[in-house]
């Protein structure tokens, strides 16, 4: 059977805590849901176990029991990020990483094929509690064989210590001494067990489980299942994020500096996105070149250098400026063959995730620069952009209008293929249309499709005040699948092309 290990960093919100506030450690300290009086307790350290205060209970609950109760809030981000740390530390010990997902503080680290690594399952967990305990966390280890009988023994001990069963019925004699107070039970169910004088997991395999499941609810009779080993759950690995590093061979030694930044932009646009997607930004840039080796040449061929930006940032422009400084101060004594960039990112806030998700892919200002050099070259009317007005035929509802700069992007509203018409400023006189066709009407001369289908007329008559007009709009279709939008003038008698639908 495999072996493996529960680590239990006891109480590790409060841990969190009392690294804020040093000063509270020796006496009884809790960590609440929120700063008010009547919040509840969540975790607690020993000092407030001696005084009967429980999770479950109110601050000022707590208060009756020990007046020198002092409690705080750890914050989720605080949480989640201190999870992280630790899963990355201890995948130094073994690949099978997996972090408790309602009671943060608790791992468990699969010890399938360590023996060839460690000469032993106790010093492999020794090891685990020393390394933690030079981070200033203390942690209890427990090396069993069943995933809840683990978590369920590492939870009875009341120090830090680490813990190595030797065989499975050792093991599940252990479990039956565990009280249900130490678990992390539903208040409600761990009261009512105990006034029923039901105090270990030996006194909850004893009780007839459909009894239990009715009575106690889900939460109780799974309990009872896994005590029993009766769910048997392996390690399940936390996912191993992806490294946040990009490289490229250079085809021929580089030196110059343009061409470096060239490359060093295109391997750290796919970084950023990738720490947009985890919701970090960008704390530490490391720049990793691979000098052409030559002959005689002692020194070292790879140069590492790393840049910090003010604060952690996603704007590539900031990050780029700080390339280009240090590579112009840089004097490098051979071409770059290789180059890599990595990086190391924390917790984003809103507002720079936002900025990278917004950030416009034009520069407004180089618009403007654009638009200027085309008016000074082509004159002012070179730019312009149609608006609206009223008129009554389709030709005298816009005008052109100088253009300043581009509108932004509107988001799209609908999904489906919009139709566009494009419309002809002046309609284009078309040939004749005779009376007789023999292969279909051509609008435009003989090296045109023929059209094979019109739908309409759409009426637009009016103009009387001044000329007045009256025109048959058509929507003809060609044999090459293009339609065309046309009108017959009924007072010149002629046929007119006004523009086509895309």
């Amino acid at each position: 059977m495999d072996r493996l290990a529960c680590i239990d960093l006891k109480a590790f919100p409060l841990q969190l805590l009392l690294k804020r506030e040093p000063q509270w450690a020796d006496g009884p300290v809790a960590v609440v849901e929120e700063d008010k009086p009547l919040a509840r307790i969540l975790w607690l350290n020993e000092h407030a176990r001696a005084c009967g205060i429980l999770p479950g209970m109110r601050y000022s609950a707590g208060l009756a029991l020990a007046a020198d109760l002092c409690a705080g809030v750890v914050s989720a981000k605080e949480i989640k990020e201190g999870v992280e740390q630790i899963t990355g530390i201890l995948r130094d010990f073994g690949p099978e990483v997996e972090p408790h997902e309602k009671e943060p503080g608790m791992f468990w680290l699969g010890a399938r094929g360590l023996d060839l690594v460690f000469p032993s399952l106790r010093k492999w967990a020794s090891r685990i509690r020393e390394k933690l305990k030079r981070e200033n966390l203390w942690a209890a280890v427990v090396v069993g064989f069943d995933r809840f009988a683990t978590y369920a023994l590492v939870r009875s001990l009341r120090d830090s210590r680490a813990w190595v069963l030797k065989t499975s019925e050792e093991e599940h004699e252990y479990v039956e001494g565990v009280r249900l107070d130490r678990l992390h039970l539903p208040p409600n169910v761990r009261d009512a067990l105990l006034a029923l004088g039901v105090m270990t997991l030996g006194d909850l395999i004893r009780l007839p489980p459909d009894g239990l499941r009715d009575r106690f609810g889900k939460e109780a009779h799974t309990l009872h299942q896994a005590a029993r080993g009766q769910k048997h759950v392996p390690v399940q690995a936390a996912e191993l994020e992806e490294p946040l590093r990009e490289g490229i061979y250079l085809e021929e030694s580089e030196r110059d500096v343009g061409r470096l930044m060239f490359g060093i932009k295109r391997l750290l646009d796919p970084i950023l996105q990738k720490l947009a997607d985890r919701r970090q930004a960008l704390a530490v840039l490391v720049l990793e070149m691979k000098l052409e080796r030559r002959a005689n040449d002692l020194d070292p061929n790879e140069r590492i250098e790393q840049l910090r930006p003010a604060e952690p940032t996603l704007d590539a422009r900031q990050l780029m400026d700080l390339v280009l400084l240090r590579l112009e101060a840089l004097r490098l004594r051979a071409g770059v063959t290789e180059l890599a960039v990595s990086a190391q990112g924390i917790q984003a806030t809103q507002k720079q995730l936002d900025l990278f998700a917004e950030r416009p892919k034009r520069d407004p200002a180089a618009q403007k620069r654009v638009f200027a050099k085309l008016r000074a070259e082509f004159g002012d009317q070179a730019v312009v952009h149609a608006g609206l007005r009223e008129g009554h035929l389709p030709e005298g509802s816009f005008f052109w209008k100088p253009l300043e700069a581009l509108p932004q992007k509107p988001k799209p509203r609908l999904t489906r293929r919009t139709l566009i018409r494009r419309m002809r400023a002046t309609p284009y006189a078309l040939p004749h249309r005779p009376k007789h066709e023999e292969d279909g009407w051509q609008l435009r001369g003989r090296d045109d499709a023929n059209v094979d289908q019109l739908q309409g007329p759409f009426v637009l008559s009016g103009g009387w005040w001044r000329v007045e007009q009256h025109r048959n709009y058509y929507f003809a279709r060609t044999r090459k699948e293009e339609w065309l939008w046309v009108f017959r003038d009924t007072q010149r008698r002629r046929w007119y092309l006004h523009g086509r639908v895309e």
